[in-house]
């Protein structure tokens, strides 16, 4: 099983004003990690560090034992990291089984490609019975199958999952939790960035607190549930 991902203490600024300061983390394969934290707390930087879209100032990013701090974005993707971005960004235009394909654009297995959508569909049946339809008709919880289901068909060894839970019905919100328990079942190592504290502590294995920039707690969820500062900052 692979998909660790080590960050150590990287720093990320933009116009000279750090957002990230020093932040280490690891993400251990097969695990759902979650990385809890206000608006402005730094979460979605450190995804675009992650990801080269903001390279860090300082520090180092390894993936399964390489160093990807200064790769570029597709090579990062290429290394075996997936990223379901905030927003549920689809394709509005294409149908659903167009979205999926693209997701396998770096396949060049035509029947690959084919059992790994049969796979997303068994996943998502309501997907399944809207393959030819367009994604931008479609609600904000199925779009949202549409986001995830994609970033599962370039075979991922990490998924990174920012915020799944904003804007969506509290029936989503499970469903697509649900989901996530179920790909970690699959042996996919995924690191979830979320709000929604109830939801990702009830799923995750491990987490981590930023504030300001700075992990400022880090433990199993269960302990972290029963910590006074997440509950006094998170459950009120």
């Amino acid at each position: 099983m692979s998909g660790r991902l080590e960050i150590e203490n990287v720093t990320t600024a933009y116009d000279k004003a750090d957002v990230l300061e020093g932040v280490s983390l690891t993400i251990e394969p097969g695990r759902v990690t979650c990385l809890l934290g206000s608006n402005g707390s730094g979460k979605t930087t450190l995804i675009r560090s992650i990801l080269g879209l903001t390279p860090p100032r300082a520090g180092r990013i390894t993936f399964d034992g390489s160093d990807i701090t200064s790769l570029q974005t597709h090579k990062v993707i290429a290394a075996g990291i997936a990223c379901i971005p905030e927003g549920r960004k689809v394709f509005p235009k294409l149908t659903v089984e167009e979205n999926l394909r693209l997701g396998a654009y770096r396949e060049p297995s035509d029947a690959v490609t084919q059992e790994r959508m049969k796979e997303i569909f068994r996943l998502f049946p309501r997907l399944a019975e809207r393959r030819v339809q367009l994604a931008g008709t479609m609600s904000g919880g199925e779009q949202a199958m549409v986001s995830i289901g994609r970033g599962l068909m370039g075979a991922p060894k990490l998924l990174l999952i920012d915020e799944p839970s904003l804007g969506l019905s509290p029936l989503f919100v499970k469903e697509n939790f649900s989901i996530i328990r179920q790909i970690k079942e699959r042996g996919i190592t995924v690191f979830l960035v979320e709000q929604n504290v109830h939801q990702t502590l009830a799923i995750a294995d491990y987490g981590f607190v930023l504030s300001k920039g700075k992990v400022v707690m880090q433990g199993t969820a269960s302990e972290l549930s029963k910590t006074k500062e997440v509950r006094d900052a998170y459950f009120g």
